[in-house]
């Protein structure tokens, strides 16, 4: 009997991976973790303006690089999800769920963010 239950519960553990909710659990968390190690190195670079005006000049020349732009700009993606996807949350929590409702949500959040971090890139 417990067998059963297990191969039911690994089953339906695939199902829901395949669905769209769970991606945009995924991203959410992903995005979270991303902007939670971002800033501290923000504070960082902070800190150094304060107290270390050419350092911080140093640091700003390093920034110019194609490389760390790209990453600026994938920064800029995550934050927008992140922000985008819990506004998502907030309205699932207070307006109600709507299952019909939600991969419209999840498109539009992700649309939403894509291009927040398309018109950050073509700013800088």
């Amino acid at each position: 009997m417990v067998a059963f239950a297990a191969a039911a519960i690994r089953r339906n553990d695939a199902r829901a991976r395949r669905h769209a909710g769970f991606l945009a659990f995924v991203v959410h968390r992903v995005s979270g973790l991303a902007l939670a190690l971002f800033l501290p190195v923000h504070f960082f670079v902070l800190s150094r303006a304060l107290s270390d005006p050419a350092g911080l000049d140093g640091f700003l020349n390093w920034t110019r690089l194609p490389g760390v732009k790209l990453s600026e700009t994938l920064l800029v993606l995550a934050l927008a999800a992140h922000l985008a996807g819990g506004v998502r949350l907030l309205f699932v929590e207070f307006v109600g769920w709507r299952a019909e409702w939600q991969k419209t949500a999840i498109a539009a959040v992700a649309g939403a963010s894509i291009a927040y971090a398309l018109l950050f890139a073509l700013a800088t």
